[in-house]
């Protein structure tokens, strides 16, 4: 009877380690595949945000000048999966890389792509729309995966594997034990009531496996509901202009716009294109919420900032006498960087509270100013 229960045991020890290998190797392989369509649907949206820079900055800075060169070089590198661009004009074709040799390579004066393993082959590609040039077209190569997330899948998979190797062990442990005393040992069962929060997992520090489902992000550029920058770009293309402002000393201003009274998405549309007419370019101007939109003014001060501030609420006055006839229905919130060095996060968290300021005081614009200063011993001390 002791035999048959010790090879009963063996059995379900047997059982449960080969269920833990299964999950690890289910997790990693979902993990993967996860990530390298997360991968791939950022590097798309990468190249699409560096081609309408190259034909908006084309048009207004010359085509393959100093500082076209310049700015393309900055964008490219701001992205964090496209590796290289190659663009090809009527005079020739001209190679960008972030790594010197690493993507492209020179075969009798033209430039191509390196094949690695590294990297996708999806081919990206856009034909740019420069006046009076013709034929002008951009290609790109990205990673194929992020070696980052690459390695925590693997650091997760082989904690399950040695989850599991320790269960049978311990478990083998205590049968030897057991058998050795000659008493059974009962391995005690811990419930809770519902309610509780289990915190078993938090004291022996063990990071469970997080298997999300594959997220429907935005596709394209800009929203097909405003015809402006989707609200999950904000985030990345502040921070790249945050990043190129600093290093050229030069300020920011980042806008949060509410409104309160619209009624339907056509009035919404309407709105954001008069902010594109008011404040920048279409590609720095983004939706924030469900009637919100934000924008990002590099090189431009404060007052320089809330001036526009102005004419846009004017405008939209003008454009909507009756949607508008308030001027409770329009807050603004704004927040410069002022020489401060700080991430998108707090900026937008300024620009919140500059509104929500807005919204308490009944006061149509509000901006965040800061004191330099003071903000660089605040961020010394923590």
């Amino acid at each position: 009877m002791e035999k048959k229960q010790t090879t009963n045991l063996g059995a379900i020890i047997a059982a449960l380690c080969i269920v833990t290998y299964l999950g690890a190797l289910v997790y990693a392989t979902v993990g993967f595949y996860f990530s390298i369509e997360n991968t791939r649907k950022t590097a798309e949206r990468e190249f699409s945000w560096i081609a309408n820079a190259a034909g908006e900055r084309a048009a207004n800075e010359g085509f393959m000048t100093q500082r076209y060169i310049e700015n393309i070089k900055d964008t490219l590198i701001s992205s964090k999966y496209i590796e290289a661009i190659i663009i090809s004009g009527p005079d020739g074709e001209y190679a960008f890389e972030k790594q010197r040799h690493h993507a492209v390579s020179w075969i009798n004066n033209s430039p191509r792509f390196i094949n690695k393993f590294v990297f996708s082959n999806i081919d990206h590609f856009r034909l740019l729309s420069i006046p009076d040039m013709r034929d002008v077209k951009i290609t790109g190569v990205a990673n194929a995966f992020d070696l980052n997330e690459f390695t925590s899948i693997l650091k997760i998979t082989l904690l399950i594997i040695l989850i599991g190797f320790a269960t049978a062990f311990f478990t083998l442990l205590l049968q030897l034990l057991s058998e050795k005393h000659g008493k059974k040992v009962i391995t005690p069962v811990y419930t809770q009531p519902a309610g509780f929060e289990n915190h078993y997992g938090k004291e022996l520090d063990i990071p469970y496996p997080d298997m999300k489902h594959p997220e429907i992000g935005p596709k394209g550029l800009f929203s097909p509901r405003s015809n402006i920058g989707w609200e999950e770009y904000i985030n990345d293309r502040l921070e790249s202009e945050l990043h190129r402002c600093s290093s050229t000393e030069k300020d920011l201003v980042f806008t949060i716009i509410e409104f309160n009274d619209l009624t339907n998405d056509s009035m919404f549309k309407q709105s954001a294109e008069e902010a594109v007419l008011s404040y920048t370019s279409r590609d720095l101007v983004f939706e924030f919420g469900r009637w919100g939109i934000a924008v990002i003014l590099p090189g431009l001060n404060l007052e320089d900032a809330i001036a526009k501030s102005e004419h846009f609420y004017q405008q939209i006055m003008n454009k909507f006498p009756r949607g508008y006839n308030q001027t409770t229905n329009l807050f603004i919130g704004l927040t410069s960087r002022a020489g401060r060095l700080l991430n998108a996060n707090r900026m937008i968290m300024e620009a919140k509270e500059a509104l929500k300021k807005a919204r308490g005081e009944k006061i149509t614009i509000i901006a965040f100013k800061s004191d330099p200063d003071k903000y660089r011993e605040f961020i010394s001390r923590n």
